[in-house]
């Protein structure tokens, strides 16, 4: 993000601003609203949500006063509010994606079929997206970056979401010259693949957060989906299904991520990997086959190698979504974005013994939880991606706990539009 600051002052010194839709005004929209006031150069034009109150709330929660939030009738209407600097809420994710003022669309709500709607119909009326909704990019990432290629705009993840901060490490790395071996990210939780809404509740209840969504997390689900993210993005790999998912320091990392022949755990370098111990920090371990680099690397306290460790303690989630949204229209250039097709995969598995005719649910429910494996074994073995699942999949036949669920095990929606550009990224990248 080096000079973005000073090119966002320099809108700003001219009157101009970068007029941004937000869909989804949960937890991590209401932030970036707030966040986004503060900024030079931005504005959240528009704030979409099925709950209205939710996304006037939005806008309150960042000084804006009621006078100044307005419910448009029409897509007309909408714009010309905005060109006058008004704030606009709307349950219409139209008035965002075919705005003639709105230049950069951010998808938050993290849902995966919404999520694909919203990233079609910006790109389909050349906006650019910001994907925070790493679910829908885990799905048909590849599809929708090269159909933002071809209309000329950007495709992206965000920056703050653990992805998109590995991938600013793995950057750093690779334009220094050094050999990444693994990238990765912190888990602050262990993996409790029996966990689902209601065991979870209590503690879900105090944190003020979805227990949906806390056991998504602690089931593992959303830590395969961002791995896959990373793999997508840079062409690393799992170690092994699921990853090794190794506890340790940061210190540790470089000895205990290293080849077994070294002492570590790994069979390959080129990996992506979580770690238990480091939340919520990531990181990319790193090496160089030149003994200057490796005597400067002593010197400046990063180990004795030949492994090293760069850390980041901390990633800010959508406060810094916006500096995506930033870099996409003023630099044209994607945080993340998947590179040709998919590298991994994160596939279903069931959490108990299931029943022919029962209904799934999703990853953080009571069903199936999601695992990330290389997409050319995936394909092997039929399994279905785990973002397809939900509450209208049936299941087919009788599968056991702890199961890989295939495609020829279900009956999904025909009418599902995530399901209908899977199909066709399926054919265009011959997966």
């Amino acid at each position: 993000m080096l000079g973005l600051n000073y090119k966002l002052q320099e809108l700003e010194r001219m009157g101009k601003f970068i007029c941004t839709g937000i869909i989804g005004a949960g937890q991590m929209g209401r932030g970036m609203v707030s966040q986004m006031i503060l900024m030079s150069g931005m504005k959240p034009s528009i704030v979409v949500d099925i709950n209205l109150e939710r996304a006037r709330q939005a806008f309150i929660s960042a000084g804006i006063s009621e006078g100044e939030i307005l419910i448009p009738k029409t897509q007309e209407q909408a714009d010309e509010w905005m060109k006058k600097g008004k704030f606009i809420i709307t349950d219409n994710s139209d008035f965002a994606t075919k705005s003639e003022v709105i230049q950069v669309v951010i998808e938050a709500t993290g849902v995966t079929e919404v999520g694909a709607k919203i990233a079609l119909d910006t790109i389909m009326n050349k906006k650019h997206i910001v994907m925070l909704n790493a679910e829908t990019d885990a799905v048909v990432g590849p599809l929708l970056k090269k159909l933002a290629d071809n209309a000329g705009v950007v495709y992206t993840g965000a920056a703050g979401d653990e992805p998109g901060a590995v991938k600013e490490l793995y950057d750093f790395a690779v334009a220094m010259g050094f050999d990444v071996r693994v990238i990765g990210k912190g888990k602050n939780n262990k993996l409790d693949f029996d966990c689902n809404p209601d065991t979870v509740l209590e503690e879900a209840t105090k944190r003020g957060v979805s227990p949906h969504m806390l056991a998504a997390f602690k089931e593992g689900s959303k830590t395969m989906v961002e791995l896959a993210v990373m793999s997508n993005a840079t062409g690393y790999v799992p170690d092994i299904r699921g990853a090794h998912g190794i506890a340790g320091k940061v210190d540790e990392l470089p000895s205990k991520l290293s080849l077994k022949e070294e002492g570590g755990v790994l069979n390959k370098y080129g990996v992506v990997e979580f770690v238990n111990g480091i939340a919520p920090g990531v990181f990319v371990i790193v090496t160089s086959k030149l003994p200057e680099v490796k005597k400067e690397m002593e010197y400046l306290s990063m180990g004795k190698g030949p492994n090293y460790i760069l850390y980041r303690p901390y990633h800010l989630c959508s406060l810094e979504t916006p500096l995506s949204a930033a870099k996409a229209v003023l630099d044209h250039q994607a945080t993340i974005a998947p590179l040709n097709g998919l590298v991994s995969e994160v596939i279903t598995v069931a959490k108990k013994d299931l029943k022919a005719g029962q209904n799934l649910d999703g990853i953080g429910g009571y069903t199936v939880y999601g695992t990330i494996e290389r997409a050319e074994i995936a394909k092997e073995l039929n399994a279905l991606p785990v973002g397809l699942v939900n509450k209208n999949t049936i299941l087919k036949k009788d599968v056991k706990k702890g199961e890989i669920i295939t495609y020829d095990m279900v009956e999904l929606r025909e009418d599902s539009l995530l399901l209908q550009l899977r199909r066709l990224q399926d054919k265009m990248f011959n997966l």
